[in-house]
């Protein structure tokens, strides 16, 4: 994590791109793609694109969130309700 920016934890950084993940959740209600919470979209990254990179950092986490593949997101978000998996926020 980056103490330069304030950053001392995954909750920090969730917090931190909190405005990004608003504005992909705006986005996809104006697409009528409904019941995404930004906690979905951060859990999505967090496992498919996030969780094995190193030297992740801040602005390429923000274009991660804005420039995500909607439709590969509602298809894991489908899946993974099929599943009963948690929809609260991890923090591998």
């Amino acid at each position: 994590m980056d103490n330069d920016f304030g950053i001392n934890s995954k909750l920090d950084l969730y917090e931190r791109v909190i405005p990004a993940l608003n504005c992909k959740k705006r986005e996809l209600e104006k697409l009528e793609i409904k019941n995404v919470k930004k906690e979905d979209i951060w859990n999505y990254l967090l496992k498919t694109r996030w969780e094995n990179i190193k030297g992740l950092d801040l602005a390429q986490m923000v274009d991660d969130i804005l420039n995500l593949d909607n439709e590969l997101l509602v298809k894991y978000l489908k899946s993974s309700n099929e599943s009963n998996t948690s929809q609260e926020i991890e923090l591998l």
